[in-house]
């Protein structure tokens, strides 16, 4: 079988690096295209992986000219996701889009009316969801173990969107300093803010976790640092037929989780009808919690399944096998995500409590 031919479009988002190489990894994939307006941004992050000159491209069209191209994957900045992917839905690729999914629930419907009778796929890319503690506490929850699920509480974030490029690599202090003024992600027209890149984690794997169940209203708050023109800090209550969930972003967590866990810990915690089950990010084991044993107690988590150990491998295994993408990455359930997100955006706006918009 040929390889998948795959064009990485903007480099916007620091994860592009991490996804090239896990196509560059991938046995049945190759990187065949790369576009962003800035070649210098290309050859740092693309450099490592032998890509050749001749597919380095500064011009969109030029980029598309030059293919066909079996899938994109987009990483550009979250207002800008709409405009890629109606320019990409045109030349017959499958479009992963790397989180969050879009600036706006106006915006994502964009998106997924863009793919309408393309015969192409849309997914997109939560990083949680690669996670073996949270989908762990996925398989327990649907095995009933805690009962009906009521309620999904969520806080996460890390240091700061600056502190580290592709692969985690950190960046000094003084380079996060120096670069705040002009970067997106501090730039509300461009859709930063730690609510729109963290907040959809929580109500994406939530939404997944609840089996499609949306809250009825959100209230939500977040921070003003003079200066800062964007949230840092983000706290979203959403009310659900079946009670409260809280749903909590932070940029400026004491340290990354991916090295030391902060206080407080980042990842989920769910409350069932008859448990609990604690499922930090990146940990060795869940906590759980039964009726037929109330004492906290911990279970290992599960090794990711061959063909879902990440998000590539799993997308283009889909594709081989002309199947649907589905939970965290299927737009359907995203958007009912993008929703909560734009709710708790707008309550923060108007400082009230506000139904789920339609």
């Amino acid at each position: 079988m040929s390889k998948f031919r795959i064009v990485g479009i903007s480099f916007d988002h620091m994860h592009m690096g991490d996804l090239l190489r896990l196509v560059h990894e991938h046995p049945e994939a190759e990187i065949a295209g790369l576009y962003d307006p800035d070649l210098a941004k290309m050859q740092g992050v693309a450099g490592k992986f032998g890509v050749a000159e001749d597919r380095y491209f500064t011009d969109f069209d030029a980029c598309m000219a030059s293919g066909p191209y079996d899938m994109a994957i987009l990483c550009a900045a979250t207002a800008e996701h709409a405009d890629y992917v109606e320019r990409l839905a045109p030349h017959g690729v499958h479009v992963f889009v790397e989180k969050p999914f879009a600036a706006s629930t106006a915006d994502a419907r964009r998106m997924i009316a863009a793919m309408e009778g393309t015969g192409r796929q849309m997914a997109i890319n939560w990083p949680l969801r690669w996670v073996e503690s949270h989908v762990t506490a996925k398989r327990l929850i649907d095995e009933g173990m805690i009962g009906e699920l009521r309620e999904v509480h969520f806080y996460d974030g890390n240091r700061g969107p600056l502190w580290h490029l592709a692969d985690k690599v950190e960046v000094s202090p003084e380079e996060v300093e120096r670069q705040k003024p002009d970067s997106w992600w501090y730039k509300k027209a461009s859709g930063g803010g730690s609510l729109l890149d963290y907040m959809g984690y929580g109500a994406t794997l939530g939404t997944w976790y609840m089996n499609g169940r949306a809250p009825l209203e959100v209230t939500c708050t977040v921070d003003e640092t003079p200066g800062i023109e964007v949230d840092q800090h983000a706290v979203a209550v959403c009310r659900y037929a079946t009670g409260l969930s809280r749903m909590e972003t932070r940029w400026g967590t004491f340290t990354d989780p991916w090295t030391h866990q902060p206080q407080p810990t980042c990842g989920f915690t769910f409350v069932g009808s008859d448990g609990t089950i604690a499922s930090p990010d990146y940990a060795s084991h869940v906590t759980v919690q039964t009726r037929a044993r109330p004492e906290r107690h911990e279970i290992p988590v599960d090794p990711l399944k061959e063909g879902e150990r990440n998000a590539i491998e799993y997308v283009l295994g889909c594709l081989a096998r002309g199947e649907k993408v589905g939970g965290p990455l299927d737009p359907a359930l995203c958007l009912t995500a993008q929703r909560i997100v734009d709710t708790a955006a707008r309550s923060a706006a108007e400082k009230r409590t506000l139904e789920l918009i339609p």
